[in-house]
């Protein structure tokens, strides 16, 4: 997920933020407004952790967060002509 897109959907990650991290408040949460070294900087603070630690945790985080609008989209690597066909009814 890039930049604009956490920036964008922030107020709905917000909750699942919480829900991983249950140490950030609602104020960190605002201050980190959707910013991934702000998210870093927060955990760093609230959890004690090395930066690279930190990084690597919102990182992970952030890959494993799929708004379900995104779980139904094509992985970029698929070519045009080269989509996985659909699963055929019985």
């Amino acid at each position: 997920m890039n930049t604009d897109q956490l920036s964008g959907k922030w107020k709905q990650m917000k909750g699942a933020a919480k829900q991983q991290w249950g140490k950030l408040t609602d104020d960190d949460l605002e201050v980190i407004a959707g910013k991934r070294e702000s998210l870093v900087g927060k955990l760093q603070e609230r959890y004690g952790m090395a930066k690279e630690d930190a990084q690597k945790k919102a990182d992970e985080w952030l890959r494993t967060y799929q708004p379900s609008e995104q779980q139904t989209a094509p992985a970029p690597h698929q070519e045009a002509g080269h989509a996985q066909r659909p699963a055929r009814a019985r």
